[in-house]
């Protein structure tokens, strides 16, 4: 799992099938050193490419979602839907505590 920041919206005029009724959003990924401050400020855009996400959970612009992708983004279907990546989470609060680097003194 991922953590991002909903940047916006998408529509489409053209979609699968299998697609209707969904909403897709413009998630940015965050970087480790904003997730403790995520939930609280504003986090700036990250130098991560911002992908599209399918969203079944109801996030709006400026949630801090968690995001899979790849097969397991496919893994809540009963038939093979053409998908990248969903979201699994929406963050109220997040706490981030690295572990510290291992010693190079071997």
């Amino acid at each position: 799992m991922r953590i991002g920041q909903v940047i916006g919206k998408v529509t489409m005029g053209v979609q699968d099938p299998a697609l209707r009724a969904t909403r897709w959003l413009l998630v940015n990924p965050l970087e480790g050193e904003q997730l403790n401050t995520a939930c609280d400020i504003e986090p700036r855009m990250t130098s991560l490419p911002s992908l599209v996400v399918y969203d079944d959970l109801g996030a709006g612009e400026s949630d801090i979602v968690g995001f899979v992708e790849g097969a397991e983004a496919t893994a809540p279907f009963e038939d093979p839907t053409p998908i990248d990546a969903i979201t699994v989470a929406i963050f109220d609060w997040i706490e981030h505590h690295p572990y510290p680097p291992e010693d190079d003194d071997d």
